[in-house]
């Protein structure tokens, strides 16, 4: 089993040469990645319980199809953050570009500031925590998982979803089809206190939150909402 503390500075060895020195079987310990200077695909597919500190600004799809790894970047990340993310942790200390968590299914993505239009778009049992505020058409067609936002959500927030849970602190600009207010019972309160403390803010008090999820309006054709088909 190979464990090691290593640096790589991208400004000195290829992206290739770091993204498949991070993917080598067996790999565990602690990784820094220096000088990402904006790449794209910056530790893409890890499948191996490592930890990973990528000091500065990361392009697209950076994170994306995480297993086991524990990522955590150090300024802000662009386009498709932790893409089809399956489990371990990815955390940016920054702000998130759109699609941030897509299509992810588990795992944990935390995002200390904002996150811009569709985050969580289609996601499938991840949990997102976002510190600030998410741009519009996030969680479109979330079907399960759970996305925290402790600022204010954009337009059309929960479009098509399906039986995600989404917990919003600030102001909703929209709802989108189906997506409702919900009551926050005692078993939600206890699951969004669990995140809170997962991502780092436990200071919030979860009763300040508004749950939203589906109505459950669209899951079988019905003429009368055909125009929000």
């Amino acid at each position: 089993m190979e464990s090691l503390t290593k640096t790589f500075d991208l400004r000195a060895t290829p992206l290739r040469e770091v993204n498949a020195a991070l993917h080598a079987p067996g790999l565990s310990g602690q990784y820094v990645i220096e000088n990402p200077q904006g790449a794209h695909n910056v530790a893409v597919g890890l499948n191996s319980p490592v930890k990973v500190a990528i000091n500065g600004n990361v392009g697209y799809y950076a994170a994306g199809m995480n297993q086991q790894a524990e990522i955590t970047v150090n300024g802000s990340a662009g386009t498709g953050l932790a893409e089809n993310m399956m489990s371990g942790t990815v955390v940016v200390r920054g702000n998130a570009s759109q699609s941030a968590g897509a299509t992810a299914h588990g795992g944990l993505l935390v995002v200390a500031g904002d996150a811009a239009a569709r985050c969580g778009i289609s996601m499938k049992g991840v949990d997102i925590v976002v510190g600030g505020s998410v741009g519009h058409m996030s969680a479109f067609m979330a079907q399960a998982g759970r996305l925290v936002v402790r600022g204010d959500a954009g337009e059309a927030l929960g479009d098509s979803i399906y039986e995600a849970r989404l917990y919003v602190r600030g102001s909703v600009k929209s709802l989108g089809a189906d997506c409702v207010a919900k009551e926050m019972r005692a078993e939600h309160v206890e699951e969004l206190t669990a995140l809170l403390k997962a991502a780092g803010f436990e200071d919030d008090d979860p009763l300040g939150y508004t749950r939203y999820g589906s109505a459950r309006s669209l899951y079988h054709f019905h003429v009368d909402n055909s125009a929000a088909y």
